[in-house]
């Protein structure tokens, strides 16, 4: 699944690969510091990441690690506003086109070699440089230096309102070491400036992180976390259950109901910022008439959608942003409508016939989707095939454009430049779509220097609605952010993001 802009921009989920340099079931001891005296949490994640290099994978379960390895120049807190964390202060100049962060002091990485400004300069000339992942998030940057080593200066070319969501939404915008990165150990080595270094590492099995008793923010009060690969839920709940972890988010949606009233367990389901949807390939000449992709919106059940993958604990939605959002735009044009639906193909001159849907089965829910979703266009003449690849086939058939239809979801959205742009603007770099619409390109380009929020969220708003009448994407529904965890673990709350955040946890023996 795409995240936040790293995927084939945002930050797809998970690619359950072999590490790099590890064989099945070989453990790296990477060794350590001084250790943190504390309990070590146990938790479970859904898969294996596929690298632990922030600036290159577009892994949820690697970023799940990393979250705890990496820190940003800023961070969202739990309401997704920036605040100061590597850098503790910054300023803008009247221009808005200037932007000087003043760095924390002592700061230093796991190996005990100072954090300074050049660091900083290091990572994101990475990322520009090497056209990585998140290269688009400094499209406006026109310089990154470092006048002295507490200080970072960044020029724009534009008003960049959404800078701070840009550099700390996620850890794909970590600040990384220059020598692990030039030794090549980062892949499967990484060190970072974070609460938790990695300790170890079992390929098929583990990772073991232990806390940094040198962190800038104070050291962690566990003494460290041991991430399980564990993708079956049952597996992880009956797990959870007998205290062999602590925390999971892999949690069958059909038990939420019952969990809830479970007092053994606590329970944390919060709406998310996340999105999934399917997305018809403009590249090809059947989906470039938008009646035929209005059509295919029209036919999709979105409430069996949401039964069926989550058991009711999702919410149906047409746009991209849930109604908790301030970015929050209503709309509601595609009731499930199979006579409007072979209308509009009978008005494209559209015969229906044997389409392409790309799913994959490290995602079970983009499976489940799919079904419906076939089940649905039958009616109009349509047989869909399904394809379900590994996620590393999946990114790749996606990025050649080898699909008729996808399904996948967006994780973690914070600005809405984050995932318009790089998904709908003619020139983003995850529109693995083709869409292209000069009026929308107009809306996104001004949006993105607009300063003045309530202007700026009008441009949003119709650009939001161009996009869904254009049916670049048929969005399907918002996903809940779904965590149990055990009553002596303490001080954690499930984040909006998926951020799994446990610097400040407490464990109680």
């Amino acid at each position: 699944m795409q995240r936040r802009s790293a995927g084939i921009g945002a930050a797809a989920i998970g690619a359950l690969l072999v590490l790099s340099g590890c064989s099945a079931g070989e453990s790296v001891d990477l060794g350590g510091g001084d250790a943190v005296e504390g309990e070590v949490l146990h938790a479970a994640i859904g898969g294996e990441p596929d690298q632990l290099d922030p600036h290159k994978t577009s892994s949820y379960f690697s970023f799940q690690v990393l979250e705890n390895v990496y820190d940003t120049l800023v961070e969202p807190d739990e309401n997704l506003e920036m605040q100061p964390a590597l850098a503790e202060s910054w300023e803008t100049s009247d221009d808005q086109l200037t932007w000087t962060f003043t760095l924390r002091d002592g700061v230093t990485f796991h190996d005990g070699s100072d954090f300074t400004s050049e660091d900083v300069v290091y990572s994101y000339n990475r990322i520009i440089d090497d056209e990585l992942a998140n290269a688009w998030k400094f499209d406006a940057v026109t310089n990154v230096e470092a006048p002295d080593d507490s200080t970072v200066v960044i020029t724009v070319s534009q008003p960049t309102p959404n800078l701070l969501s840009n550099l700390g939404g996620f850890k794909g915008m970590a600040i990384v070491e220059q020598s692990n990165v030039e030794s090549g150990e980062i892949a499967n080595a990484p060190v970072g400036t974070g609460p938790f270094s990695l300790a170890s590492y079992t390929s098929g099995d583990r990772i073991e992180l232990a806390a940094n008793p040198d962190y800038w923010d104070g050291a962690p009060s566990i003494g460290g976390v041991e991430f399980q690969f564990i993708s079956e839920p049952s597996t992880a709940l009956a797990a959870l259950k007998s205290g062999e972890i602590q925390w999971t988010d892999v949690v069958p949606a059909q038990q939420v109901e019952e969990l809830s009233g479970d007092e053994s367990i606590e329970l944390g389901q919060n709406p998310s910022s996340d999105y999934w949807y399917l997305a018809l390939n403009e590249g090809k000449e059947q989906w470039q008439d938008p009646r035929v992709r209005q059509a295919i919106a029209y036919a999709i059940d979105r409430d069996a959608i949401v039964q069926a993958v989550s058991y009711g604990t999702a919410e149906a939605n047409q746009l991209a942003i849930p109604q908790d959002s301030i970015w929050y735009t209503e709309y509601d044009k595609y009731s499930t409508d199979i006579e409007e639906s072979k209308r509009l193909l009978s008005e494209a001159g559209f015969t229906g016939g044997t389409l392409d849907l790309l799913a994959t089965s490290e995602y079970p829910e983009t499976v489940t989707a799919a079904q419906i979703i076939a089940s649905n266009l039958e009616p109009l003449g349509i047989t869909v095939e399904i394809r379900q690849p590994d996620f590393s086939t999946w990114l790749d058939e996606q990025n050649s454009g080898n699909f008729d239809m996808l399904m996948m979801g967006w994780l973690g959205n914070i600005d809405p430049d984050d995932f318009y742009y790089s998904q709908h603007h003619s020139d983003g770099g995850s529109n693995a779509q083709k869409y292209s619409n000069p009026e929308v390109d107009a809306l996104l380009d001004s949006a993105r220097t607009e300063t003045d929020q309530a202007a700026r969220k009008e441009l949003y708003a119709q650009a939001a609605t161009i996009i869904a009448d254009d049916a670049s994407y048929i969005y399907l529904y918002n996903p809940s952010v779904i965590q149990v965890w055990s009553p002596t673990l303490g001080d954690y709350e499930a984040r909006a993001d998926r951020a799994t955040r446990f610097r400040d946890a407490t464990l109680t023996p």
